[in-house]
């Protein structure tokens, strides 16, 4: 049996997320499998493993082999096994900083180094994540653009905050690597409601005489499609 089919016909898939400190690769794994997002930053030490089974077009499942790798990692003795049987690689950056899209140069030279004997690549991806912090962005898009073209990988904008493309992100991974292509219309059906929080004025900054007399301190959720 090979390493992508388990029983029943379904498909298993080895993913990795690599990239430097804080990018969000852990956010992105928990929003992926567990659909929940934690503020609070954790620093993963080694790898951390997630499942998560999806169901392509055509009805077929497909489980997901999600490996969150260290960014120390990089150094490591380790590396080399954690990318054994990979087939597929995400490179994760911070759209809001600079050196976490440079740090993927090195990721780059390692996954060269890692196939260079190996007659197929795996599938490589350029996720930028932090999509809310659009307004904050320093990591040009031509320059994204550029380094997908370069090195011949697919491109990806998501934000594990909101969980805007995240599924949609694996969804088509998926589908590249056994030859699917999703239609506009699949890949509107994968796409979440997104909620974005909208925290009004602190009332203790408005006069008394501006405010109903049944005014409180509330936040409201806005839900865009």
């Amino acid at each position: 049996m090979s390493s992508d089919q388990c029983s029943g016909g379904e498909r298993q898939f080895k993913f990795l997320l690599v990239g430097g400190e804080a990018v969000g690769k852990t956010c992105i794994a928990l929003r992926f499998t567990q659909d929940k997002f934690d503020k609070l930053y954790k620093q993963t030490v080694g790898v951390d493993f997630f499942l998560k089974r999806i169901v392509l077009p055509g009805s077929l499942s497909v489980t997901i082999q999600l490996w969150d790798i260290g960014s120390q990692s990089l150094s490591g003795e380790m590396l080399d096994n954690y990318f054994y049987g990979a087939h597929a690689i995400l490179f994760v950056y911070d759209i809001t900083n600079t050196e976490s899209f440079a740090n993927l140069e090195e990721w780059m030279k390692a996954v060269h180094h890692v196939f260079k004997e190996e007659c197929i690549m795996p599938h490589i991806a350029l996720i930028s994540n932090k999509g809310d912090l659009e307004h904050s962005r320093v990591v040009k898009i031509d320059k994204h653009l550029k380094f997908a073209l370069d090195n011949a990988m697919s491109s990806h904008s998501v934000s594990a905050k909101t969980g805007e493309s995240i599924a949609l992100c694996f969804q088509k991974i998926a589908g590249e690597l056994l030859g699917i292509r999703l239609t506009r219309s699949e890949q509107e059906t994968v796409q979440p409601v997104v909620k974005a929080e909208i925290v009004q004025n602190d009332p203790t900054h408005v006069q008394a005489s501006a405010l109903p007399s049944n005014a409180t301190s509330k936040s409201a959720v806005c839900v865009v499609q």
